[in-house]
């Protein structure tokens, strides 16, 4: 399986848009040879910039999981919405910066 591809996202369900390997239980945490799921690159960068490795593998390791979290729904409900080229910036989330 090709780390790129264009096809749609597990996470927004958005379809021809540039999608990457998002592994649901992080390697560093044990799931590297675990379930992942293909994110458009939008999705896997907020899914990272919102959760650490830790709360991935703990709590949020399945897309159904991470699609009932209240911290990213929105975030899907406005890159539903968007086209398949846009590229976004991310930010750290304030709970996020503070673990460091």
């Amino acid at each position: 399986m090709s780390k790129r591809a264009i096809g749609t996202c597990e996470l927004c369900a958005r379809s021809n848009v540039e999608t990457t390997i998002h592994h649901l239980t992080p390697k560093e945490v044990g799931g590297t040879f675990l379930a992942t799921a293909r994110l458009c690159i939008p999705c896997h960068k907020q899914v990272h910039s919102l959760y650490t490795n830790d709360e991935l593998g703990a709590r949020l390791n399945t897309i159904e999981d991470l699609r009932r979290d209240e911290n990213i729904r929105a975030f899907i409900k406005w890159i539903r919405k968007q086209p398949p080229t846009k590229l976004i910036k991310t930010k750290k989330s304030q709970e996020r910066r503070k673990k460091r």
